[in-house]
């Protein structure tokens, strides 16, 4: 199989689709790999490296698209790039559909496979959204930290505190992989963290490994507005795999919170749940609502890209392999991980979730009915 992967052209997004390593299995595998000239630039992957590795270096990214039977990319295709997209083609990629109808709509009309690495899925888990998952997590307590500054906006708390001051309060929403990795590093910080979910069994596994300085709690509207009044640091961590996230946090609430707060929204991928959220970028990170400081980087791992594009490919190319080992469709058949990760499937939309989301019942048909 031909594997086109082209630099990614979302703000400040430096990550890149496929590393050498990746590129040398493809190779090792029968197939074919171009990768878009100084693709893997921003993180610090040279042209040479691919070559080395056995891919063909492709000045221009309309060509990738062309002549690509498998699209592997780190973030969603942008409105120029819709009409690049091919019918039948295989794009392999993050999608987060549910927060974007436009981009769904145009994946219907060009008839593509959508895979989504966010919702392939092993039980309960999600192995290809976990890696990024850790970073954006780590990142949404450094974040919240260094927007807490006063020459930042912030309320000019030291999230540590010093002998003497308390240190900061730290609410995380969400107990999943990106609440515990902010849980963490907030918790390093020194910091007073509150860690907020719903599923008991997951409130006493946090309970067990968290430090003493983290409290897990029972999620609720007034353990949520309670856990907000004292907050320095709010963390957006809920997900709910494929679908919008719920908003947890309405309007209203910002009112109640402390003026110069930091909301760190790391939902926003999936539309957010804050309901005063909206995706900003890495040029201009922040905006500031009744008072709060908003941080709602779309794509947060982008900041660190070596380590995300390497950390994304350990766990995305076996899947990606089997992708263009048996096809689309025989892969989604053999393997029910892959199967959940179809969003779009030539026309109809695969994943019920993302139907609800975007009120497109009509154009959902089950994934199994369209691969027999």
């Amino acid at each position: 199989m031909k594997i086109g992967c082209p630099k990614e052209i979302k703000n400040n997004e430096n990550r890149i689709g496929l590393t050498p390593n990746a590129v040398h299995a493809y190779v090792a595998a029968g197939h074919s790999v171009m990768v878009e000239q100084n693709g893997g630039a921003g993180s610090a992957i040279a042209d040479e490296d691919f070559v080395a590795a056995g891919a063909e270096i492709v000045a221009d990214a309309e060509k990738i698209w062309a002549d690509a039977e498998m699209i592997v990319k780190v973030k969603e295709p942008l409105p120029c790039e819709y009409a690049l997209m091919r019918e039948n083609q295989i794009l392999y990629t993050y999608l987060h559909l549910a927060a974007d109808r436009e981009l769904t709509e145009a994946c219907l009309e060009r008839k593509i496979i959508g895979v989504a690495y966010e919702t392939v899925q092993v039980g309960r888990a999600l192995p290809l959204l976990k890696p990024m998952s850790e970073v954006a997590g780590r990142m949404a307590a450094m974040m919240g930290a260094f927007y807490s500054a006063k020459t930042q906006g912030g309320r000019g708390l030291l999230p540590m505190g010093v002998t003497g001051v308390a240190p900061a309060d730290i609410v995380v929403l969400g107990g999943g992989i990106v609440g515990t990795s902010a849980a963490r590093i907030a918790a390093g910080l020194g910091a007073k963290v509150s860690i907020l979910d719903v599923n008991l069994e997951r409130l006493a596994y946090l309970s067990e490994i968290m430090p003493a300085n983290v409290q897990p709690l029972f999620s609720d509207p007034l353990a949520v507005e309670e856990a907000l009044r004292k907050a320095d640091i709010v963390i957006g961590a809920v997900l709910i795999p494929g679908a919008a996230a719920p908003k947890l946090v309405k309007r209203s609430h910002l009112k109640i919170m402390k003026p110069g707060a930091v909301v760190v929204d790391v939902a926003i991928d999936q539309g957010g749940c804050f309901e005063s959220s909206h995706p900003t970028t890495h040029s201009e990170p922040i905006f500031v609502e009744d008072g709060i400081i908003h941080y709602c980087v779309a794509n947060m791992p982008g900041a660190y890209a070596r380590t995300s594009t390497f950390a994304l490919n350990n766990a995305t190319l076996s899947y990606g392999l089997e992708l263009a080992g048996a096809g689309a469709v025989a892969a989604c058949k053999n393997n029910p991980a892959l199967k959940l990760g179809l969003n779009v499937f030539k026309g109809s939309i695969t994943y019920p979730a993302v139907a609800e989301a975007l009120n497109m019942a009509d154009r959902l048909r089950t994934a199994d009915e369209l691969l027999s």
